[in-house]
């Protein structure tokens, strides 16, 4: 049988990562936690965890994790039918993309996670790369712009993030006063989200510009849509984040027939009780009165 204290262990260190985070995390000492990883990996015969160049789970270990954080999901459903099992808060570990945290997550799961006593830990990740956490066992469900889902999990379409360029009426004054051309786009500063960012490039790409270009990274959603208001570059912002700004002719289309619409899909493990159940159905039920639907052209 495994033993759960080993897996509580792994589980940490991954969703911490590291050893002396999750050792806090956990109330132990580092040491202690470093042995019950030597154990579990000595019963098991194979590592868990790659501990170099960058610490992450094996093949293995994922599997591991995908498995205890189902049942911890699933002890919750028992805990509230025995209650004489003892109470244990209700807690889901989530990656979610920062436009969608800055726009419309919040409206559409605070009242459910009121009514549920639930308790959220948000990982914010780009949307192109979320379902990474899935497969790697650290969250129990994840925004992505993928419609596929990883091995024992599903996956259900929410609607479409719209994102639109645009830039201060000075910006564009001073870098686009003949319109968008391929020699602005080579020399105006752009807002780029990060590294895993790629909504700039296909905004480039439909101009037929694949060259480098300037940019400044900025891994904040109010921070770009303060960058942008400030005139310091153009970027990519979602529609519904920048209702006053256009409102106010803060901000203005670089060029008002260009937009990118990001589908956003909802993954979640199958095993995964009624709590992840629940709040699967509030986001699908929902997520309408926010996201336009996704078309076949998305």
């Amino acid at each position: 049988m495994l033993d759960y204290k080993l897996l509580q262990a792994l589980a940490a260190v991954v969703g911490q990562s590291g050893f002396e985070r999750g050792a806090r995390h956990l109330g132990l000492t580092q040491s202690a936690v470093s042995q019950r990883i030597k154990l579990l990996e000595a019963r098991l015969g194979q590592p868990v965890l790659v501990r170099a160049p960058k610490l992450a789970p094996t093949p293995l270990g994922q599997r591991l994790l995908n498995h205890v954080q189902q049942v911890s999901l699933l002890e919750h459903d028992l805990l509230e039918q025995i209650p004489a099992l003892g109470e244990r808060e209700q807690r889901l570990r989530l990656a979610i993309n920062a436009d969608s945290l800055a726009t419309w997550w919040a409206p559409v799961t605070g009242e459910f996670c009121r009514q549920q006593g639930l308790l959220l830990d948000l990982i914010v990740e780009d949307q192109d790369v979320a379902l990474k956490r899935m497969r790697d066992g650290e969250v129990a469900g994840c925004i992505c712009a993928t419609p596929q889902p990883v091995q024992g999990a599903r996956s259900q379409p929410l609607g479409n993030m719209r994102y639109r360029a645009l830039a201060s009426p000075d910006y564009i004054a001073r870098h686009f006063p003949e319109g968008v051309s391929l020699e602005a786009l080579r020399r105006a500063p752009a807002i780029v989200f990060g590294p895993d960012d790629q909504l700039q490039h296909r905004y480039l790409a439909l101009h037929g510009y694949r060259e480098p270009f300037p940019h400044h990274l900025c891994p904040s959603s109010e921070g770009f849509l303060h960058l942008a208001c400030a005139g310091m570059g153009y970027g990519l912002i979602p529609e519904q984040q920048v209702t006053r700004e256009l409102d106010e002719g803060l901000l203005i289309d670089l060029d008002t027939e260009c937009f990118i619409d990001v589908p956003l899909y909802w993954h979640y493990w199958r095993q995964g009780g009624r709590t992840l159940a629940a709040i699967t159905d509030q986001l699908v039920n929902t997520c309408s009165r926010w996201l336009p639907p996704i078309t076949e052209s998305t």
